[in-house]
């Protein structure tokens, strides 16, 4: 979906800035997200990605210093009190985490994991009732026998198995927005093709909206219909996907493609060797932006 100038992103950052005491992680970025639309949001580690995902819940901490806006619905949440960002953080915002074993709690069941994340919005609700949506959830996201094993612990689940019960927590208050920040960073090939193949059928599925975050341009190609590329707390570069692997504009995202390993690597260059074209070469700098 391409932005256009009548209608209101669903989601708007306007010159984000995030401090660590002397450190700004993140500088002045500006980027837009539409409703049903997929934004890739690439860098290599460090770059401010994750600073930048945990802003727009509210989730920066105490020890940054965050300045600028970003618009949900027109309003700014950097303006918002607690309560009101608590409404938020799962029910009109999904957030799926980079490690499902540390953002799982070892000692609860995946179960009641699930129902806890529609409870605290729908306290209403029964447990019975939250249980038959925390089944549907996980039913949802392809876990295999989800009733039966809805008393099982994290431990007992395979890798991929954790990732789909974080995107069922995730989704089962029907979200607005989705962001997915490294959803696949620690899986296998074989598992990370399934889970990108679930979050595109979700995504189609419920008209989700997706930030997806990924160091991995490759990854980012097989989901996002846009893709803002962020190098040292800056965006340095964005535009369509297609438009973006095929032609870059930028040194960085060069960069960042011709580290991407082929059958058609030369093994004795080093990975930060950037082809410019098929008569020339660029070495780029970690310096230049």
């Amino acid at each position: 979906m391409l932005y256009d100038d009548c209608m209101a992103p669903l989601l708007q950052i306007n010159e984000l800035r995030i401090r660590f005491a002397s450190v700004e992680a993140v500088c002045g970025i500006s980027l837009h997200v539409d409703e049903g639309e997929v934004l890739g949001l690439v860098g290599e580690s460090g770059s401010g990605k994750s600073a930048t995902a945990l802003s727009i819940l509210g989730l920066y901490g105490v020890a940054a210093q965050v300045s600028g806006q970003i618009l949900w619905r027109d309003s700014n949440i950097l303006h918002q009190p607690a309560k009101a960002l608590r409404r938020l953080r799962g029910r009109e915002i999904g957030m799926i985490f980079q490690e499902p074993m540390t953002a799982l709690n070892p000692v609860m069941s995946i179960g009641r994991q699930v129902a806890e994340a529609a409870q605290a919005h729908f306290p209403s609700w029964t447990g019975r009732e939250a249980k038959r949506k925390a089944v549907a959830a996980l039913e949802a996201v392809d876990l295999s026998d989800a009733a039966e094993r809805y008393s099982d612990y994290p431990h007992q689940f395979s890798g991929g198995q954790r990732q789909r019960i974080l995107i069922a927590m995730a989704l089962i208050n029907r979200p607005k927005l989705l962001i997915a920040d490294e959803p696949t960073t620690a899986l296998d090939v074989t598992v990370q093709a399934q889970v990108l193949e679930l979050l595109r059928s979700l995504q189609r599925q419920y008209g989700l909206a997706m930030l997806f975050i990924s160091h991995d341009l490759a990854v980012v190609g097989q989901v996002a219909s846009r893709i803002a590329v962020m190098r040292a707390g800056h965006i340095v570069e964005t535009g369509p996907c297609a438009q973006l692997l095929v032609a870059p504009a930028h040194a960085y995202t060069r960069s960042l493609l011709a580290a991407v390993p082929t059958l058609r690597t030369d093994r004795t260059r080093p990975l930060a060797m950037a082809v410019g074209s098929s008569n020339e070469s660029a070495v780029y700098s970690p310096h230049q932006l």
